[in-house]
């Protein structure tokens, strides 16, 4: 069972694909160049399938006793309904693995996470960013869909800072996807939950782990947000995502997670502690295989700092069209300049501009 899994492994790999779909009823696919396309090989059977990932993941197939709510009876019980982990795949690398229960049995999905953390030039960051890392404090956030590649653009502002700079840098993921190993910084990964309970404990003991930076994998509740607020503005350099598709939503996500008597205080703390966003989308390349990033790029200028106290983020989007010299773009203007240099076609751009 292993072999097999091993073979399907290195073909996805072999074909530049990015995710692996092991589905029962089906047989094997890999998503190339983000189009999915079957392997060569037999439909799996449920049994087969649980077999096959009962091997693999141990952890998912024995979960720990206080996941015993969750394993309820499908076909016989093999671990937790939903399970996402991280794994060092022998001789191939590592994979985000996400298992979950579907119609016709177990499905999961494995996506690569490559070996080498890529650097902020190969994945064409824009520039801001390594202007930002150099900011002794405040909040940064990469947003974008799920597959957008915010965790990729993350793993390569750390390994910037990790290479360029003396810090203690301390992330909270889940899971972790890329590993850092320490150069010029101290690096320590902690996997949530696992090596913390949540996001919100994890991160009110950073403040007295001495932390420079810290990279909070997802900012999902309000407990997360105010304390990712308040490190920002206490002297740490905060990375953080948020699943928006603009600039704009951005900050008004994290506005919206608090009750309406906390909003003037958050966006007081916002406007002060805010250094940008950066919104991305993957688009198709026309003229290479692989895909490319469109971003927008959002600067907290002291104009940008006025509307969002005075709630005025109505207005972010004129801001972000006008302050190109400030270094600002939408997300429009990086699609037509994608478009200009003959990278994607301008279907691709419609379809993302949408």
């Amino acid at each position: 069972m292993h072999h097999d899994l091993n073979h399907w492994l290195t073909q996805t790999l072999a074909l530049g694909g990015s995710d692996l779909h092991l589905s029962a009823g089906l047989p094997p696919m890999a998503r190339v160049h983000g189009k999915l396309q079957t392997l060569p090989a037999a439909a799996l059977t449920a049994p087969q399938l649980q077999d096959i990932l009962r091997a693999a993941l141990p952890q998912w197939a024995n979960p720990e006793p206080r996941n015993t709510l969750a394993t309820q009876a499908l076909h016989d019980t093999a671990g937790p309904l939903d399970h996402d982990t991280a794994v060092d795949w022998p001789g191939t690398g590592r994979f985000r693995v996400n298992v979950f229960a579907q119609s016709r049995g177990w499905s999961s999905v494995w996506r690569v996470i490559p070996s080498q953390v890529p650097s902020l030039t190969d994945i064409g960051a824009p520039s801001c960013l390594v202007d930002w890392a150099r900011q002794p404090h405040g909040l940064l956030l990469v947003t974008g869909a799920t597959g957008s590649g915010k965790s990729t653009t993350l793993a390569a502002l750390v390994h910037h800072l990790n290479t360029t700079q003396a810090l203690h840098i301390l992330t909270l993921e889940d899971p972790i996807e890329f590993q850092h190993h320490s150069q010029r910084s101290l690096v320590q990964q902690r996997n949530v939950p696992g090596h913390s309970a949540s996001f919100d404990t994890a991160l009110r003991a950073a403040l007295r782990q001495d932390p420079d930076v810290i990279l909070v994998g997802e900012m999902r509740d309000l407990p997360t947000v105010r304390l990712a607020l308040s490190a920002a503005e206490t002297g740490h350099l905060v990375l953080g995502t948020l699943h928006t598709r603009s600039a704009t939503q951005a900050v008004e996500r994290l506005v919206d997670v608090f009750p309406s008597e906390d909003k003037a205080m958050v966006r007081q703390q916002l406007s002060l502690s805010l250094l940008g966003v950066v919104t991305q989308t993957l688009c198709r390349r026309s003229d290479a295989p692989g895909r490319v990033a469109a971003h927008e790029v959002l600067y907290a200028t002291p104009a940008v700092r006025h509307l969002i106290r005075e709630s005025k983020t109505a207005q972010l989007p004129h801001v972000l069209q006008t302050g190109a010299q400030l270094g600002m773009q939408t997300l429009a203007q990086s699609l037509a300049g994608l478009v200009a240099q003959g990278r994607i076609t301008p279907e691709e751009a419609l379809h993302h501009a949408a």
